[in-house]
């Protein structure tokens, strides 16, 4: 019996020891503990985004500077800089380029450069893309194969601010297949469209087209249209305020349908969003919508699902 009791005793501090753990940051410093109401005080940085499933990412940073995100299946997004702005982020891991909200099995790697103008606004992306998949198990073999290049890619993104509020305008996208032996060529093309509600975005609309001809330019008929709107925005503070403006956009761009997470772009938090495909003669808009957890420091710290966690700065 006096085995099994010190066993219990073991276990339990064991368990102590790992819920401490889970409340502290890589650097061994408090976080937000998410069964309080307390709270942090003075300046703070986001430090985790998680679901009851999933850690969706984890920033690191080097003093105040985003350097490095974990995110779900082990996919790592690193960033890096010029003095103070962000020059190239590095992506390897997997994501949901289909938009069905599962992560795809093949692995996706790419490099895109940064490019500022004379007001210091982000102005030009270019980006270098590869996509691997894994060829399946060809019996009498057991072991999975290693992932092999199924296609490359090259983007470009013109960035528009608004020369009246300084705020996001357009982005447009060209972009096409790499093809080892041939002459590169931009085949396909979006633009997508800002507006806002003060200074939070209250729609956004993406359409897609193909580029005829050699020039690459977005000249084509549109195949493709999407809308996405926000609503019903609180006064709190979005835990996206505490992240760079470039990593924002870089994140949106991670897909060629990621627009509906732009509600990252506002300084506060919207209720409800929808989403809508515009091709069909009659659209039917898709509406999701949630209840805020706020810390006492106006922070939200919970919304559609996912947790926001903080660590002081």
């Amino acid at each position: 019996m006096k085995r099994i009791f010190y066993f219990i005793i073991l276990i339990a501090g064991l368990s102590t020891i790992h819920s401490c753990k889970s409340l502290l940051d890589e650097d061994g410093n408090p976080l937000l503990d998410l069964n309080t109401t307390e709270g942090l005080s003075g300046p703070r940085a986001l430090y985790r985004e998680v679901t009851s499933k999933d850690t969706l990412a984890e920033y690191h940073y080097s003093g105040l500077l985003v350097t490095k995100v974990l995110q779900d299946s082990a996919s790592v997004t690193d960033i890096m800089y010029s003095g103070d702005k962000i020059s190239q982020i590095n992506f390897n891991g997997f994501l949901d380029l289909d938009g069905n909200g599962k992560l795809d099995k093949d692995s996706v790697s790419y490099t895109q450069l940064f490019t500022y103008g004379n007001n210091n606004k982000l102005q030009t992306i270019s980006e270098n893309r590869s996509i691997f998949r894994r060829p399946p198990i060809v019996p009498p073999a057991t072991t999975p194969n290693p992932q092999t290049l199924l296609r490359k890619e090259k983007s470009s993104y013109r960035i528009v601010y608004s020369t009246s509020t300084g705020k996001l305008d357009s982005i447009v996208m060209r972009n096409g297949p790499d093809t080892a032996g041939t002459n590169f060529v931009f085949t396909d093309y979006s633009k997508t469209g800002y507006s806002y509600l003060g200074d939070n975005v209250s729609k956004v609309v993406r359409y897609y087209g193909k580029i005829n001809g050699t020039s690459g330019t977005p000249n084509g008929p549109v195949t493709g249209k999407y809308s996405y709107e926000y609503y019903a925005y609180d006064n709190q503070v979005s835990p996206f305020t505490l992240l760079p403006h470039v990593y924002k956009i870089s994140r949106l761009l991670s897909t060629v349908i990621n627009d509906k997470e732009s509600l990252i772009l506002s300084p506060n938090n919207p209720k409800r969003w929808s989403v809508t495909d515009l091709t069909p003669p009659i659209p039917s808009p898709i509406v999701k919508s949630t209840n805020y957890v706020y810390d006492p420091q106006t922070y939200m710290t919970k919304g559609y699902g996912v947790n926001y966690i903080y660590k002081p700065q």
